[in-house]
């Protein structure tokens, strides 16, 4: 026992650097002064700066848990039974695990603990619980108010604002910045067929997984994601959201259709028909550029089906050109369903006038009890505010309905007129405009099969 040292152990968190009687200087000077009076004469100091309490991921206890299982420490000793930890899980850790096993004494200056007597071995499992307990409390009541603050509007606070916003601190909400403008291009631009690679190319961004989360995120639209739900935000919208449901649709579709940023025209579409594998453009001599089975290609064999597959290897641009007849040909007579529409844009207008003069007259109601106090206008406000809500959710029903019919609209639009736009349109607006018409394209020895997905 005489060669071995008396741990002193301090710990101070980064949001109580500033408390009374915490800081690492309050606390060395305590314990050095209880080792004097005790005359525990051989002592080594072990300080964690800055470190949470809640678990034991710190250098400093590390290295003490490390000296006592070498036999190197006899006692511990804190300022404060926190100080070592906040969690009753760990804090027994230390005691059953660590300090008793080892025959090492622990002692809390603040709560008079002293484990090297019956008593304190007894309380210094009660104190911890309550230790544990009090973490817990702080921690659900900064819950609280977080759910409460975003129940009323405003932005949660805390870790980096999403791109295109910054935070005010002062009214906790967020304010459009100079990249405003940026998620309104991203969100045109990846309507006009871009892809998320080519956008984070494009701007200051992270990679395409940020541009993905630009493209998902509803408080563009001004509200908030709470519970499963959404709530209207009191920050400005960047997106309006009729944009916001295209750009949603359009990713289902790219999502099911393998969108490409391929300099070929057709990559993705086209399948073989002897052994299901995909084909893929391959250049071929000087000049010529041939469609070939990935399963005759053994350097990617994750997409080989059968290596002995036979299938022929085609002329690219004959292939292309065959598809572009038939296509056109096929949608000369596909017209755009512009009637209903218009009709669904009709019934949302009278929806919402409908929602606009039970507002008025709920508020109204709301003044006749205030002045009179009639119970009886409680119930009318009540049924008022029922069909309130009935009409709020037809509404957004309707919304959703109006975005799928404007899709289709626009989809067959797209193909009624895909002949005459064709020469006019970048490779994007060409490859974004086949998938819309395209499942797949199959090729099996002189067979050309297409599959449109409007059949």
């Amino acid at each position: 026992m005489k060669d071995k040292k008396t741990a002193l152990y301090i710990r101070v968190s980064t949001d109580a650097q500033a408390e009374e009687g915490y800081s690492v200087e309050a606390q060395t000077e305590k314990l050095i002064k209880f080792c004097d009076i005790h005359d525990y004469k051989y002592h080594e100091l072990y300080t964690d700066g800055g470190w949470s309490g809640s678990n034991l991921d710190r250098p400093e206890i590390k290295r003490l848990i490390s000296d006592i299982e070498t036999g190197y420490i006899s006692r511990v000793i804190v300022f404060k039974l926190d100080r070592i930890s906040r969690s009753q899980k760990d804090m027994l850790f230390l005691l059953e695990d660590i300090f008793i096993p080892n025959g090492v004494d622990f002692i809390s200056l603040n709560e008079n603990l002293d484990t090297s007597t019956p008593y304190g071995k007894a309380m210094i499992g009660i104190l911890a619980a309550f230790a544990q307990l009090e973490r817990e409390n702080i921690r659900e009541r900064t819950q609280m108010g977080m759910r409460e603050r975003i129940k009323q509007g405003f932005w949660r606070g805390g870790g980096n604002p999403p791109f295109g916003y910054d935070y005010d601190p002062q009214r906790n909400i967020l304010i459009p910045n100079e990249h405003a403008e940026d998620v309104r291009k991203i969100y045109d631009l990846y309507l006009q067929g871009y892809s998320t690679t080519q956008l984070a190319n494009m701007f200051d961004v992270s990679g395409d997984k940020q541009i993905t989360n630009i493209l998902d995120r509803v408080t563009y639209l001004g509200k908030i994601p709470y519970n499963g739900g959404l709530i209207e935000g009191c920050h400005e919208a960047i997106i309006d959201e009729e944009t916001f449901e295209r750009v949603k649709a359009e990713r289902r579709i790219r999502s099911t259709k393998n969108a490409v940023t391929s300099s070929y025209l057709l990559t993705g579409l086209i399948y073989c028909g002897k052994c299901g594998s995909k084909m893929r453009y391959q250049k071929w001599g000087k000049d010529t550029v041939k469609m070939v089975c990935y399963s005759q290609q053994p350097s990617k064999p994750n997409l080989v089906r059968d290596i002995n597959c036979k299938n022929l290897k085609y002329n690219a641009d004959e292939i292309e050109a065959a598809v572009l007849n038939d296509l056109f040909q096929k949608t000369k007579d596909i017209k755009a369903g512009k009637g209903l529409l218009g009709k669904r844009a009709s019934a949302l207008d009278e929806l919402r006038r409908k929602y606009d003069e039970l507002s008025v007259k709920i508020k109204r109601l709301y003044n006749l009890y205030a002045s009179s106090g009639d119970e009886l206008l409680l119930e009318t406000i009540e049924e008022n505010k029922e069909e309130l809500n009935r009409i709020s959710g037809l509404i957004e029903n309707e919304k959703k309905t109006n975005s799928v019919i404007k899709e289709i609209s626009e989809r067959q639009q797209t193909i009624s007129n895909i002949e005459s736009a064709w020469p006019a349109m970048t490779l994007s607006e060409k490859q974004r405009a086949l998938r819309i018409c395209i499942n797949r394209i199959v090729l099996d020895n002189e067979n050309i099969r297409i599959e449109y997905a409007f059949d």
